[in-house]
């Protein structure tokens, strides 16, 4: 009995540091998250010349409250008769990232896999969740311009030079789908 009365208060102590730690995190990127949420405001409301959206907001089914904004920069009607990945594919991409500010952060360029320079191999299923509500919307050869709200990014994480609450801003272009469905295990 007696360590239970010694558990049960460090245990309430742990938790209520866990909870300080991440309101912590949230006031302390607070301005970055603020201008990161009117970036993304501003981005949502961008139009083309003519007065259209400049950015499609694609929203999966399986999550009605989470989008992504994406931009093609060829004419879609021109991949439309080529292969689309699934979310259990595995796709080579290139790609270019940037904060909301234009601050780069990465990019395939540097990449050399499967002796192929400047291509990203990956499944969908390994990568940030804004990456699949894109990708499966797109066909090899399209070239997009895809914003991702934190929320579906990296979140409240700090990823090496990207703070927690960023929003990100990719290039990217479906080059190939190398394995269209991942196999179950024999």
């Amino acid at each position: 009995m007696r360590k239970l009365l010694i558990i049960i208060p460090l245990i309430a102590l742990a938790f209520v540091a866990c909870i300080k730690s991440e309101e912590t995190t949230w006031e302390k990127y607070r301005d970055w998250r603020e201008l990161n949420d009117a970036w993304l405001v501003e981005m949502q409301s961008r139009t083309n010349p003519d007065g259209t959206p400049y950015y499609q907001v694609i929203v999966p089914d399986w999550n009605p409250g989470a989008y992504v904004l994406l931009h093609y920069y060829n004419d879609p009607a021109e991949t439309a008769d080529k292969l689309s990945p699934i979310y259990t594919s595995t796709v080579d991409v290139r790609y270019q990232l940037h904060l909301y500010d234009g601050t780069p952060v990465d990019s395939s360029d540097l990449i050399n896999q499967y002796g192929k320079l400047g291509i990203f191999r990956t499944k969908l299923t390994d990568v940030i969740i804004g990456w699949p509500m894109a990708l499966t919307k797109m066909h090899c050869g399209d070239t997009v311009e895809l914003i991702v709200p934190y929320d579906v990014g990296y979140g409240a994480m700090e990823n090496s030079t990207i703070k927690p609450y960023s929003n990100l801003r990719f290039n990217i272009r479906l080059e190939d789908i190398p394995y269209y469905e991942q196999t179950p295990l024999q």
